[in-house]
């Protein structure tokens, strides 16, 4: 019998060049939900949770990177009615379009989000600018696609607080006065694992 810890990859938290990861993600497409759900992957509830405390729950949301769309479930357990997704990952994003969940749904590039500056109020980013996943340097063109006053709720898992890049990344938003963070809780991540991460909500000055 496997054992759950055996079955989530054991090199994911691991800094590799972009192309690889969409390779990791590409190959984990058809099997990711049950495995990350197994494992008992609590910040994607956690993250829409506190944006529907921060933000009218009639505004649109974008699900940034995705993936099969475990976020935008979340989002709509939360009471977020209009959603839409993208990733750079085109068999995750398949899984994620055959949810329903999503008004539409695209296929980015890591140098093109695919949507103007100021389209979105909200934008979600569960576990995407993190450690294995997107490098910390996606924070700033993030932020930067956001009006004046929007929100962007992101996560750091453990491993993600533990490189200082991601730190770094965050401050800097913070202290060129591009952000502000109006919350930021450390809770659960992984359960089995027993890791926690931070959502973290910033507000576009």
């Amino acid at each position: 019998m496997t054992k759950k810890k055996e079955v989530l990859r054991p090199s994911l938290w691991t800094p590799r060049p972009v192309d690889e990861t969409i390779a990791v993600y590409a190959d984990w497409a058809e099997n990711y939900d049950a495995e990350v759900s197994a494992r008992g992957y609590r910040t994607p509830d956690r993250l829409a949770a506190a944006l529907a405390d921060h933000a009218a729950l009639d505004q649109v949301v974008l699900d940034f990177g995705c993936g099969t769309g475990i976020g935008g479930a979340a989002l709509r357990r939360a009471g977020f009615e209009t959603i839409d997704g993208t990733d750079v990952t085109a068999e995750m994003l398949e899984k994620a379009a055959s949810r329903g969940i999503y008004r539409k749904t695209w296929h980015s590039a890591p140098d093109d989000m695919g949507f103007a500056a100021g389209t979105y109020p909200i934008i979600a980013a569960v576990g995407v600018i993190s450690l294995g996943a997107a490098p910390a340097g996606v924070l700033a063109p993030l932020v930067a696609q956001l009006a004046a006053g929007g929100l962007l709720g992101l996560s750091f898992n453990d491993p993600t607080l533990a490189d200082p890049s991601y730190a770094d990344a965050l401050q800097a938003e913070v202290t060129q006065g591009h952000a502000e963070v109006i919350f930021r809780e450390h809770g659960p991540h992984l359960d089995d694992v027993d890791m926690g991460a931070d959502v973290i909500i910033l507000r576009r000055l």
